[in-house]
């Protein structure tokens, strides 16, 4: 059987159409990738397929909120006043001790300052107030801690005289992945929507999946992983709306970012315009004979 050659004298020509070819199909495959298309990257859309039912803009969208559960490494300020002097100065001499030692360390930010002057649960759950001894938040409301620690605090004075309040130090919380500026946030609010924690790490990369997001969260009994559609709408209305203290959310890129496209049109043209430009000079480096 003949193997099949190629004429010596058609050998520039086939290369030729080779990489006349190439350039062809590469310009096809960046003009149907590399350009990310307005529905992948606006919020909120009024999505003709969506996973939950599609309602009207005049509609009102009902919160889905639940108690936060107190977890360990959580950051609680519990604030024990009483109408003794010298029962204020005991129950408060952790924050005035770290603030002694803030002052001598220089200024600080408004989350150190919870950190500071707050208690920490431990890894069995517990805090140690002074006076008051070892009590277990884990599990727990922030009211719930709060009619613990009264319960505690009614044994030194009478039930007129005391006020305590027990409130977490902010929203903590972790930005992963296509963001503009990942990190880890504190937000000092008792509420946070997601929407507001994007917002607060610099929003999402123009390649960054939206409605694939992954939202990692702590519950007493251990971790879970939520997969949020952010172009739905119907999110406001669900349970993943708010953000919880230490949620984790990571969110992916899309496919372009693997073929290495630019992340806007003008990287894109740039970078069809280089390569096309060294394909076209390998084509006139090969002699026409």
């Amino acid at each position: 059987m003949k193997k099949f050659q190629i004429n010596p004298r058609n050998k520039n020509h086939f290369m030729k159409k080779i990489i006349k070819g190439i350039i062809f199909v590469f310009v096809l495959v960046i003009g149907l990738y590399s350009c990310v298309p307005n529905k992948k990257l606006i919020y909120m859309q009024e999505l003709e397929e969506s996973t939950g039912p599609l309602v009207e803009s005049s509609d009102r969208y009902g919160y889905q909120t639940e108690d936060y559960l107190l977890q360990v490494n959580d950051i609680v300020e519990v604030s024990i006043k009483t109408t003794d002097p010298e029962l204020n100065r005991i129950f408060n001499v952790v924050s005035a001790e770290n603030n002694n030692m803030a002052q001598m360390g220089g200024n600080q930010g408004a989350g150190d300052a919870f950190f500071m002057n707050g208690y920490t649960i431990d890894d069995q759950g517990m805090v140690e107030i002074p006076l008051v001894g070892e009590v277990k938040f884990l599990g727990l409301t922030t009211k719930d801690a709060q009619t613990l620690i009264e319960s505690k605090v009614i044994k030194y004075v009478k039930e007129d005289e005391y006020f305590v309040r027990v409130r977490l130090g902010g929203v903590r919380f972790s930005a992963l992945g296509e963001f503009n500026r990942s990190g880890k946030y504190t937000i000092l609010q008792n509420r946070v929507t997601i929407f507001e924690a994007i917002a607060f790490a610099g929003d999402l990369s123009r390649v960054a999946k939206r409605d694939e997001v992954l939202l990692v969260r702590q519950y007493p009994d251990g971790s879970q992983i939520h997969k949020i559609n952010l172009l739905d709408r119907d999110l406001l209305g669900s349970e993943f709306y708010f953000l919880k203290p230490n949620d984790m959310i990571y969110a992916e890129p899309m496919k372009v970012r693997e073929i290495g496209a630019g992340n806007t049109l003008l990287e894109t043209v740039t970078l069809l315009t280089s390569t096309i430009t060294a394909l076209a000079l390998i084509l006139t480096l090969i002699p026409n004979n």
